[in-house]
């Protein structure tokens, strides 16, 4: 008797296996289509192996938007932590991303050398970016502009750079600090001129023609008491964000066996995120300090 129970199982079995081969193999004949040819003409922008994948990010007219919705000048902090914000969400986010570097409207995403998210596709990268960058410029536009709604939605465009070792990385990062310095120190004295000395823009833009760095901090000191060493580093530097870990302290109710009523208790945990700092990365001493960034195993 048990062994005839065996056999009709077993062939139960056998059966239903039989079948259900022949739904998978139906199923994916019918996933297939004579349209599905189209995807041959999808151009292949795996970006090279080994290589640090860089994604930058700029605004889209922002010397509009700024205007439309009454930044201050010649920077206005509130739209920098602004900026930064959207670069932690998109470093909490999303996978591989080990330091962001951001100055006025533009941010830049370094990946590891051996990330293989997405393949290493350059339009994955990009557009994953730009997308959570600019969601997130919407969604936390209220707590950093209070007063001001917002009248429009932001644009950011983006580009793919691959750079295939450290020394070009760290070029690029400060070539971009580099750039941070040169438009802060103009638009500090430009902006000094126009609103303090009573120029229109036309004016100030030619008293600042051919001026080297050396004029420009020479008219600040002495005609409205400005020494440009003392400004904002965030201003000057622009923003570096790297993962760091965070003490937080949270508050938990903890009941004890013999007691019938919990205690509130501060409870600290550590976590990693991206902190931001306002430092030189041109020299060696960051990098020195964190080694652990363009480690190869990080």
């Amino acid at each position: 008797m048990w062994a005839a129970c065996n056999v009709k199982v077993r062939d139960c079995w056998a059966v239903t296996s039989v079948t259900l081969r022949r739904c998978l193999k139906l199923g994916a004949a019918m996933a297939k289509s004579k349209f599905e040819y189209v995807r041959n003409f999808e151009a292949d922008d795996t970006c090279l192996a080994h290589c640090w994948v860089v994604v930058r990010l700029d605004g889209r007219n922002f010397h509009r938007f700024a205007e439309k919705h009454n930044f201050a000048k010649p920077n206005d902090s509130r739209a920098l932590h602004l900026m930064t914000k959207c670069a932690q969400t998109v470093m909490t986010e999303l996978e591989d991303i080990v330091i962001a570097y951001g100055q006025s409207d533009e941010y830049s995403f370094v990946f590891k050398r051996k990330s293989n998210w997405f393949k290493r596709r350059a339009s994955k990268f990009m557009t994953h970016v730009a997308s959570q960058f600019a969601s997130s410029y919407v969604f936390y536009w209220r707590d950093y502009f209070e007063d001001q709604p917002l009248l429009y939605p932001p644009g950011f465009d983006g580009r793919v750079i691959v750079y295939p070792n450290n020394q070009t990385l760290k070029d690029y990062l400060s070539w971009r600090q580099a750039d941070c310095h040169v438009n802060n120190l103009y638009n500090t004295v430009f902006w000094a001129l126009v609103q303090q000395s009573g120029l229109t823009p036309v004016q100030a833009q030619e008293r600042l023609q051919g001026t080297l760095a050396a004029d420009k901090n020479e008219i600040l000191f002495s005609e409205f008491n400005i020494n440009y060493n003392n400004e904002p580093l965030m201003y000057r530097k622009g923003t570096v964000l790297i993962w760091q870990k965070v003490g937080e302290v949270t508050t938990k109710e903890v009941k004890l066996p013999a007691e019938i009523e919990g205690k509130k208790m501060a409870v600290t945990r550590t976590r990693i995120k991206p902190v931001p700092l306002y430092c030189d990365i041109i020299g060696d001493a960051f990098w020195k300090e964190h080694p652990e960034i363009l480690d190869e195993d990080s």
